[in-house]
């Protein structure tokens, strides 16, 4: 693409995006339809396992945010080399991404094997849910072994536009994921029946399959990322510098939003196990919608990115305007199918009555924010990142969370002792906040830069 972009019409730039959105969409569809699964047949257990499960998962949710948040830093560089055709620097970049999330992995495996019982009582004070939760823990703590390996991968393979490499990991791990669910939850085709720990325990053997396919697409093949282990790990403290001094806000950024958001849970996990539930069923159903939305994400720090690499700046600027609205679009569309649907995949829950009720009026608040969720997700994790602007972005989406959404979600749940709905309702102004601050920086146009030049 060497013309200028203000001479692209809408229907090329809708084009790109979807070659790189499309695939990225579809695995977030898997991976979001495999939550969705996994908590239908936890449900089919009662109120009390989805709830233990709910707030079990809250420590893998912040280290994969930890992960992310490290890998969105190091897309920028691999990004970036990618538009100037620098690819042993794509595997450096990637083998040092792969160091430091091993050793996230190892400390946080330590920590879920040997002390699961302290992990859950930071999201729950109710003594039933946390004696069920434990198993979950203590079984599912391999999958911090095995998730940086694919996910530093994962993130090389889509910051050079192999999109449909991981879409098809995806898929495997989704089947095989899906399959063994019901045969250990439930002790189907002679599997034992181990309920919350087989949940676990098919999550762990899903992400080794995952991980082996992804690990075969890039060291089996012609693949630009292949090379010698050696060459991986040879990056100098130059790039390693540079890298870090990117990626700290980043993974700041999103360890402290995951843990704002998990503190949400553990505020609302406390007006009761029916609400909490409640809460629970609608992240995981909304989630889908909203991670079909933030492909457009990924898109734009790849696209923006290759453009910041080749040093055409205007071009890149151009490009996130034409985001901006592509975003709005998608995000609106999303909110409106998740109205559209929510409510029939909510009825596959086993909810009493009361947290039915609770569910539906809990993710209309949630659906009807989508759009502004969606667009403040484009600029932090898509926009600012791929300029290497990161410090802002951590600053406007952690300040928001913490400032504002963490002491709303205790004092209306704790405090004033709102529903739930309500209680999300006002949570859910941070984005309002957050909005603002990210669109006058966008077009400050402080972020529109090179991170690369001199390496």
């Amino acid at each position: 693409m060497t013309e200028k972009l203000n001479t692209i019409d809408n229907r090329t730039m809708v084009k790109k995006v979807g070659l790189i959105a499309g695939p990225i969409a579809l695995q977030s569809l898997i991976a979001s339809s495999l939550n969705l699964i996994d908590n239908l047949m936890i449900g089919g257990l009662g109120e009390l396992a989805l709830n233990a499960v709910g707030v079990s998962i809250q420590i893998y949710f912040i280290f994969w945010m930890l992960l992310f948040g490290f890998t969105s830093g190091n897309a920028t560089f691999v990004a970036q080399f990618f538009g100037s055709e620098d690819f042993s620097n794509i595997r450096r970049t990637t083998g040092f991404a792969l160091t430091i999330n091993i050793c996230m992995g190892i400390l946080f495996f330590i920590a879920a094997f040997a002390f699961p019982q302290y992990i859950i009582r930071i999201f729950t004070n109710i003594p039933e849910v946390i004696e069920a939760g434990i198993p979950y823990i203590r079984m599912g703590a391999f999958c911090f072994l095995l998730n940086p390996v694919t996910q530093s991968f994962t993130m090389a393979l889509r910051a050079t536009q192999q999109t449909h490499l991981p879409l098809i990991a995806s898929v495997v791990g989704f089947c095989s994921n899906t399959f063994l669910n019901y045969c250990l939850i439930y002790g189907r085709f002679g599997m034992p029946r181990m309920e919350i720990r087989g949940a676990a325990l098919a999550t762990v053997i899903a992400r080794v399959i995952e991980m082996t396919i992804v690990l075969l697409f890039v060291f089996a093949g012609n693949n630009v990322i292949k090379g010698k282990l050696s060459e991986f790990f040879s990056y100098g403290k130059d790039l390693a510098g540079r890298i870090v001094k990117n990626a700290i806000p980043t993974t700041i950024n999103e360890t402290l939003w995951g843990i704002g958001v998990s503190m949400y849970v553990a505020a609302f996990a406390r007006i009761g196990i029916t609400a909490g539930a409640a809460y629970q069923a609608c992240n995981t159903i909304s989630n889908i919608f909203a991670m079909l939305a933030f492909s457009v994400g990924d898109a734009a720090l790849i696209l923006i990115g290759q453009k910041l690499g080749e040093e055409k700046l205007e071009e890149a600027y151009d490009m996130g305007k034409k985001f901006l609205v592509l975003a709005l679009s998608v995000g609106a569309a999303m909110g409106a199918l998740s109205l559209l649907f929510g409510k029939p995949i909510l009825g596959l829950f086993d909810f009493t009555p009361e947290g039915a009720d609770m569910a539906w009026k809990t993710f209309i608040v949630i659906s009807c924010v989508l759009w502004l969720e969606v667009y403040n997700g484009l600029i932090v994790t898509g926009i600012l990142r791929c300029g290497g602007d990161t410090r802002f972005a951590a600053f406007a989406d952690v300040g928001t969370v913490w400032v504002i959404g963490v002491p709303v979600a205790f004092l209306t749940s704790l405090k004033l002792c709102w529903p739930i709905y309500f209680a999300v309702m006002a949570v859910r102004c941070e984005e309002v906040v957050k909005g603002i601050f990210l669109t006058y920086r966008f077009f400050s146009k402080k972020w529109v830069r090179n991170v690369i030049k001199g390496l």
